[in-house]
């Protein structure tokens, strides 16, 4: 079973024992005592005294991402001092043991060897997993900061063919699911920090979410994997609402934030390593900036099923894996946005979606979510202006949906101070926080009234600027979060073939925001 470890750093014994009660408290299975700072038996032999969970003893070397300044003779001696005296186990660094090797020095029994790359993957990864299972250790631990997302398979990997037990972890964002994952690859642990000003390693995960969000208690080696696949990604809001839903209906899933870097190729090269590593059973993904075309373009090379609506749109947001006993998984394409984009307006009109034809619709922004948005109100026979702030790419999105029922054409950003639409949707990523001051609209927004629509994307802030402009001059709104649980909820269906839980999804991501936490991306 694999341990969830917190690790403390030891500066002031008192600080530090309060640190170890609130790890236990919060769910922490054993801890590692970081002794960089200060490097004394007496003072570990205190703080291990009372609780009773296991204890990792480390004092790190400045090579390796510490900062104890003894030398290698010194803090192997006091790792072992404390191993003799307590029932902790100790770890030392490979490297330390190589600078030793000469001098024969005695080991401790109960002993984690270790190996560590902040730059980047090790040239020699797989001759180090070598040159520790030589060594008379109990734990092989080898950590290295992910270079992409494709990293933590490896990782995987090292877990999966291991010969004594491993913790294999990536660092920095792109290493993040390493951590979370690593109960279902059978780690013999893996860390969380107890607050983001205390982690130990870049990419650490909350011990608060990985217990809460990250449903830690609940994951196993059966579990699917779902995940939203983005730049940026790290704050999303959409691991929140999945996996509140996988909780509601007792689904055995787990979804996460990945990282993919922006560009095809990049897409294509996270397609294929995690579609082809069935150990992880990925099964479904969200895809949100600056991916959605990325992936109508690789689900269409594959010769995938595609929704006939998300070719038109010329974007997927949704991928549903099918496997079965076949090497070769079912890949389908399908666009969320279309159906909750629409159903979100008409909803809150009070009217069907022919009621729509004629009505003039301003729609900013001419990226993913505008092209769908574009898309949607033009098959319903609207006319749309699409305002962007490069008003090329305005043109060639307004180009490609003219006529298609609806009447579409393209103006430049700056003019929709003059616009006098009945509808404004705005698709960008203005308004998003951190920049809560901002707006679409700028300081002058349109004409605005009871009789006009405001529909701001953006979710989080859950009252942007956009929407108080529209609520002061008496206009009806549609936040982003009404949009984003409708196609969220659309999704879970996609995959899970269960209804979705509107209600749980949308009422946690309520709390989430209205709680403080942040998120960046808009959609997915």
């Amino acid at each position: 079973m694999t341990r969830l470890c917190v690790p403390i750093f030891v500066t002031e014994i008192a600080r530090a024992k309060r640190d170890i009660a609130t790890a236990i408290e919060a769910g922490a299975e054993i801890v590692e005592l970081r002794i960089d700072g200060n490097p004394s038996t007496e003072a570990v032999l205190s703080l291990i005294a009372g609780p009773r969970v296991p204890f990792i003893v480390t004092c790190r070397s400045t090579d390796e991402g510490g900062n104890c300044t003894l030398s290698a003779i010194q803090r192997l001696e006091l790792l072992r001092n404390i191993a003799s005296r307590t029932s902790s186990m100790v770890d030392v660094e490979l490297a330390t043991l190589h600078e030793l090797s000469a001098t024969a020095q005695p080991l401790p029994s109960e002993l984690i060897i270790s190996s560590h790359d902040f730059n980047g993957r090790p040239a020699r990864l797989h001759n180090l997993i070598l040159e520790m299972n030589e060594q008379p250790a109990t734990v092989n631990k080898i950590v290295w900061t992910a270079r992409s997302i494709r990293d933590n398979i490896e990782a995987f990997e090292i877990l999966r063919t291991r010969q004594r037990p491993t913790i294999a972890l990536c660092m920095g964002e792109h290493g993040l699911i390493s951590r979370i994952l690593a109960r279902k690859f059978g780690a013999f642990l893996t860390f969380a920090s107890l607050d983001r000003e205390r982690e130990t390693a870049p990419g650490q995960v909350l011990i608060a979410d990985m217990k809460s969000l990250f449903r830690w208690d609940f994951l196993s080696q059966k579990t699917k994997v779902y995940g939203v696949v983005g730049s940026p990604v790290s704050h999303s809001m959409s691991p929140v609402i999945h996996n509140a839903a996988f909780e509601d209906t007792g689904f055995d899933g787990i979804y996460l934030p990945l990282l993919v870097n922006p560009g095809y190729e990049s897409f294509k090269a996270f397609m294929e390593s995690f579609l082809g590593f069935g150990a992880l059973d990925l099964r479904g993904l969200s895809i949100t900036i600056p991916h959605k075309e990325n992936a109508l373009r690789y689900l269409s090379e594959k010769s995938a099923e595609l929704d006939p609506l998300a070719v038109r749109i010329g974007a997927v947001n949704t991928i549903a894996i099918e496997r079965d006993d076949n090497a070769i998984p079912g890949l389908r394409g399908l666009n969320t946005d279309y159906s909750a984009i629409l159903d979100s307006i008409t909803e809150r009109l009070g009217i069907r979606r022919e009621n729509l034809v004629g009505c003039r619709i301003a729609v900013i922004g001419a990226g993913g979510t505008g092209r769908t948005a574009v898309a949607a109100l033009a098959s319903c026979g609207a006319t749309v202006v699409v305002y962007n702030r490069t008003r090329e790419r305005a043109a060639a999105l307004a180009a490609e949906f003219d006529g298609k029922s609806g009447h579409v054409v393209a103006a430049s950003l700056e003019k929709i101070c003059d616009s006098c639409c009945q509808m404004y949707i705005n698709t960008t990523s203005i308004g998003m926080h951190p920049s809560t001051n901002a707006s679409p609209f700028g300081p002058l927004p349109p004409k605005l009234g009871p009789d006009t629509l405001v529909f701001d994307a953006v979710y989080n802030p859950m009252r942007t600027l956009m929407i108080r402009q529209a609520e002061e001059a008496n206009a009806k709104t549609v936040t982003g979060v009404e949009m984003f649980v409708r196609q969220a909820a659309a999704q879970f269906e996609a995959w899970t073939h269960l209804p979705a839980p509107i209600e749980r999804m949308k009422r946690v991501l309520k709390d989430r925001l209205g709680a403080g936490e942040n998120s960046e991306p808009k959609s997915g």
